[in-house]
C-alpha cells in the first residue's frame, strides 16, 4: 500500500509528520494480523494523509475524516482534530467524564480508525463497496470497529471504550434508537454527527455481544454464521438470524 501525503503547506506536513510515522507503524502491524488471521488478500491502492479540512470538504463531504473511496484510505493523523471531533458529537450534553475521555484520547486510539478503513478490505465481508448491503452493513461496520481494538488496545482501554459507548447508546436512545440497525446506512450524512455515530456505537456493541457472548469468543464462528446467512439468501434481517434485536434495548447493550 502506497502512502500518499496532501497537505497544503511543508509546515502542516512537518506538524503532522509524527502522528503520520506512529499511526503507520501500527498500521502495518495489523495488516500482518489482517492477512495472517483475517484473509486480507488484497490492501487498498493507497492511504492518502491528510488534513481535516481536506478529507471532509474536497476529497469527500463526509463530516467524518477517515474513510475508504473504492480502493483507497483517505485519513487524517491529526490527533487534536480527532479529540474535538469525539467531543462535538456529544451535542453539548453533560457529560464531563466522557468529554474529558474524548479530551485525552491518544495516537493509538486514533491508528483504530485507521485499521478500521483497513479492515473494510477483508474477504470476510462478503458483500463489495458498490452491492446492496441490506441488513448486514451494520455487520461490517461493527465488526471494523471490533477487531482493531480488540487487537490494538489494551484490556483496559477496550473496556474503557466499551463503557463509554454504552453510556453513549444509552443517553441517545430516547432520540436514535427507534432505527432498525438494519437500517445502517439508510440515512445520510448530512445527519447530526451524534446520529451518525450513534450507527458506529451500537453497532459495536452488538458485534462485540456476538463475538464474546454469543460465539464465546470465537470471531470466525461469528464470521461462519454470517457466511450462511449470505449464502442462504439473506432470508430476514442479520439481527433476526443472530437473535440481537432485544440486546440493541437499553441495559441488555
Amino acid at each position: 500500500m502506497k502512502h500518499i501525503y496532501a497537505f497544503e503547506d511543508v509546515i502542516t506536513f512537518e506538524n503532522l509528520r509524527k502522528d503520520v510515522k506512529e499511526i503507520k507503524a501500527v498500521l502495518d502491524d495489523y495488516q500482518k494480523i489482517m492477512e495472517q488471521h483475517y484473509e486480507l488478500k488484497e490492501v487498498p491502492r493507497a492511504c492518502i494523509w491528510t488534513t481535516e479540512e481536506l478529507a471532509t470538504t474536497f476529497f469527500s463531504s463526509v463530516p467524518i475524516p477517515a474513510f475508504t473511496n473504492n480502493d483507497v484510505i483517505y485519513m487524517s493523523p491529526d490527533v487534536a482534530s480527532w479529540q474535538e471531533l469525539f467531543v462535538k458529537q456529544l451535542d453539548n450534553k453533560d457529560l464531563p467524564d466522557i468529554q474529558r475521555y474524548y479530551e485525552e484520547l491518544s495516537i493509538i486510539h486514533i491508528a483504530t480508525i485507521a485499521a478500521h478503513e483497513l479492515t473494510h478490505h477483508s474477504d470476510l465481508f462478503l458483500d463489495e463497496f458498490d452491492d446492496d448491503y441490506a441488513y448486514s452493513i451494520w455487520f461490517e461496520e461493527g465488526m471494523c470497529e471490533y477487531l482493531p481494538r480488540k487487537h490494538l488496545l489494551s484490556s483496559q482501554a477496550f473496556a474503557k471504550c466499551t463503557e463509554v459507548e454504552s453510556k453513549l447508546v444509552s443517553v441517545f436512545q430516547s432520540q436514535y434508537g427507534g432505527r432498525s440497525l438494519n437500517d445502517f446506512g439508510a440515512g445520510s450524512y448530512t445527519e447530526s454527527l451524534s446520529s451518525i455515530m450513534f450507527e458506529y456505537w451500537r453497532s459495536f456493541l452488538t458485534v462485540k455481544h456476538l463475538v464474546e457472548v454469543k460465539y464465546n469468543g470465537d470471531v470466525h464462528a461469528a464470521f461462519q454464521a454470517y457466511h450462511t446467512w449470505h449464502r442462504n439468501g439473506k432470508q430476514e434481517p442479520l439481527t433476526a438470524f443472530f437473535d440481537v434485536e432485544d440486546i440493541l434495548e437499553g441495559s441488555n447493550l
